[in-house]
């Protein structure tokens, strides 16, 4: 027996601030029945009619109490730690996350961040703002750098990381993957290893790319002594998770130059507070979590969406990328 109602009395409902969820899924012309909502207040009002709801960022626990149709949940996005697990377990809801679908655009989004910071990009951006042409420099160590030969440190070698790890063997460096299950991995790195492995493996890393999932495992695994751990010429890079890192920790160790720079594309507090004291540091390149951004980004949700929606109606009980 299915888990949805059949299709002709099937309703989705579409929730997120800017993707064009509802528009791109109105153009495959497939019937069933869906809307849009755009912000909390309207996901909100449309839950009661709602089987499957399409969500990442609006999603608040309280949408539990007013969803009694609900039986599936398509996290918009790779990250599923905002959905309470267990409740939607003893409430039957099936639950998968969007993993896959912009492993292309995060892994480029970092190899990016890697260029703009050893060719120190960010900086020629912010002489141009100030009209300033900058001489050439005479001492080796502060000069712009190539990526060739250097180490770049993977933690999360899934689908973001292998492709980033491909992305870097281009560039002629050296990769070094971190993963729970080290048997299991696309063999784009030179070298995996367990997580057990990180304190000895930061000492050297030339760069060190965060593109694991926020976990109890991962939450913080890079604090002061990781930091600390790392060469003072080395560079972060997070597009994972704020929560992966300790705030206070990495800004105590860009302004007392522990490590040479970093480049965050997430932070706990979103968007950034205006006085927050990361707008103002020189060594830091800073993106507002656009990391995942790409044009092709609602057809790869719909992707998955449909495929599951597929297996549902033919009463599967297992789904891609399932959570719940």
């Amino acid at each position: 027996m299915s888990a949805l109602p059949e299709q002709s009395q099937t309703h989705i409902l579409f929730s997120h601030t800017a993707y064009q969820m509802a528009q791109c899924f109105e153009q495959l012309d497939t019937g069933i029945s869906h809307e849009q909502a755009w912000t909390p207040g309207e996901t909100l009002a449309g839950l009661p009619q709602a089987d499957v709801l399409v969500i990442s960022g609006f999603w608040d626990d309280q949408f539990l109490e007013h969803c009694p149709r609900l039986r599936y949940i398509q996290s918009i996005g790779a990250g599923y730690d905002q959905f309470p697990l267990e409740r939607l377990r003893e409430r039957g809801i099936f639950l998968s996350n969007a993993t896959g679908v912009n492993a292309d655009a995060v892994s480029q989004h970092a190899m990016g961040l890697a260029l703009g910071l050893i060719r120190q990009l960010h900086s020629g951006r912010d002489n141009q703002s100030k009209r300033f042409w900058r001489s050439m420099i005479s001492n080796i160590a502060d000069r712009e750098d190539d990526l060739v030969g250097h180490t770049l440190l993977i933690i999360g070698l899934g689908a973001i990381g292998e492709r980033l790890a491909g992305l870097a063997k281009a560039f002629g460096m050296t990769v070094i993957g971190i993963k729970r299950d080290t048997a299991t991995h696309g063999g784009q790195a030179d070298e995996v290893h367990s997580p057990a492995d990180l304190p000895a493996l930061l000492e050297r890393a030339d760069f060190v790319a965060l593109c694991c999932p926020l976990t109890p495992e991962t939450h913080q695994i890079i604090d002061t002594a990781a930091l600390k751990a790392m060469k003072p010429s080395a560079y972060l890079i997070n597009v994972a998770r704020g929560g992966c890192v300790h705030e206070p920790a990495l800004l105590e160790a860009l302004t007392g130059n522990w490590i040479a720079g970093a480049a965050i594309d997430h932070f706990n507090d979103e968007p950034l507070p205006e006085l927050s004291p990361f707008w103002t540091l020189d060594n830091l390149i800073i993106t507002p979590h656009t990391g995942g951004e790409t044009r092709k980004y609602e057809d790869n949700v719909i992707e998955i969406l449909r495929e599951n929606l597929a297996r549902l109606w033919s009463g599967e009980t297992t789904l891609r990328n399932q959570i719940v």
